[in-house]
């Protein structure tokens, strides 16, 4: 059926319209020679603050939205996308890095410890950053670029704590041939496009001045939901550090029996329903943690609220452990540790739960018996009330350090 409106009334319209059209989507023009970029809608939501992680674009973008992230830290939250370093005064008292010296933060994370670090090694020293997540590793490394710090301060490396020893190889034998290179041709070289970044002109041994390990997870990895670790969000039951590498946590929930998952849960959470729950949930296929927050809440359904939320974190929290086989790494860094370090080297670490702290505590003292460490921490050092207030986040960390003989 045609239309009724006039011919001449509809090209009018259409002359109306289309120079806003153009204007839009202007080419380039001695008058426009940038074209602007078409709009984009900003992220919708129901009611008057975002919930959902991927909603928080003002979070996700600092730089834009300072005003909006400053809010967020006063009151006492971790913006979306980003991780507040713990017990920052603390672990630089006990490393106190100074200029010159070699560093290696094991767990790069956000890069919150090692911007501190760096602005302390200088002049003329250098972190090594290590990080096995392949999604947030190249991140922070262009933020501390960013912030000035160039291939001479810092060296970015994609591996675990558990590869600090080939790490610092690497470094050292790299640092020899550029040397090499240096005294028989003093015009500057470029670095071999080998595993690890390293500066052209400093000198050290193999060993480091200063090492910390941080064992949390960043608040980058919890808040995502994509990355499968936050109980709170919808997503893939992942949970691995390293996406590419290893199994999910939902691929080991459908090949573990009920006794191994109960000893899981127990070895690497001193879950006290470990039992009823591997019943409950072992050889089922989860592909989202949502379902596997309903399981286990369907699993005790009189345990009170805050007592089942507090089980959930547990049950996530052994899986995380056993899917990233982070004791094992950690066994293989504190056996590796005294080596590692220079004689009179500082290391720290801070962990999460029982488990990591045991792990440390003993492996520290067994050290000083030997009269490798020549001083450990008298008693496990905690955040500040103000800190606990503030980012109640760091309420669960523990910080030990010791330091190396000679």
């Amino acid at each position: 059926m045609a239309s009724c409106v006039p011919l001449s009334l509809r090209i009018c319209r259409v002359k109306n319209t289309l120079p806003r059209i153009l204007t839009d989507f202007a080419l380039p023009s001695p008058d426009n020679p940038t074209p602007r970029p078409p709009h984009r809608r900003r992220p919708r939501y129901s009611g008057r603050n975002p919930r959902r992680f991927e909603e928080k674009y003002k979070e996700l973008d600092p730089q834009r939205y300072a005003e909006t992230v400053a809010k967020v830290l006063a009151s006492g939250k971790t913006p979306a996308g980003t991780h507040r370093p713990i017990m920052v005064a603390e672990i630089l008292l006990v490393l106190a890095p100074q200029p010159g010296e070699l560093a290696v933060d094991c767990t790069l994370g956000y890069g919150g410890h090692a911007r501190e670090l760096l602005a302390r090694l200088q002049p003329g020293g250098h972190l090594l950053g290590l990080d096995a997540d392949p999604v947030e590793l190249p991140k922070t490394e262009a933020r501390l670029r960013e912030a000035g710090f160039g291939t001479e301060t810092f060296t970015a490396v994609r591996s675990n704590f558990a590869g600090l020893p080939q790490a610092l190889a690497q470094f050292a034998s790299r640092r020899r041939r550029e040397e090499s290179h240096l005294s028989s041709d003093p015009r500057p070289q470029t670095p071999d496009p080998i595993q690890l970044e390293t500066p052209h002109v400093v000198s050290y041994a193999a060993g480091a001045d200063c090492i910390l390990a941080d064992l949390g997870v960043s608040s980058m990895q919890i808040d995502d939901p994509t990355r499968g670790f936050s109980t709170k969000g919808d997503g893939p039951l992942d949970m691995r550090m390293n996406p590419q590498r290893g199994q999910s946590a939902s691929a080991l929930l459908a090949k573990t029996l009920p006794a191994a998952l109960a000893d899981l849960l127990h070895a690497n959470a001193d879950e006290p329903r470990a039992t009823e729950l591997a019943v409950a949930l072992a050889r089922h296929t989860f592909t989202t943690t949502r379902e596997l927050v309903t399981a286990i809440r369907a699993a005790l359904p009189t345990m009170h609220k805050g007592e089942a939320d507090l089980t959930v974190r547990r049950v996530f929290q052994a899986l995380r452990i056993a899917v990233n086989d982070e004791f094992s790494a950690l066994d293989t860094l504190l056996r590796h540790l005294p080596a590692c370090l220079n004689p009179g080297g500082r290391v720290a670490m801070l962990t999460f739960h029982s488990g990591e702290d045991r792990r440390v505590k003993k492996a520290f003292e067994a050290g000083q018996r030997e009269g490798t460490y020549a001083e450990i921490s008298p008693e496990v050092i905690r955040p500040t009330a103000e800190e606990r207030r503030d980012n109640p986040r760091s309420s669960p960390a523990k910080l030990r350090w010791a330091r190396r003989a000679g």
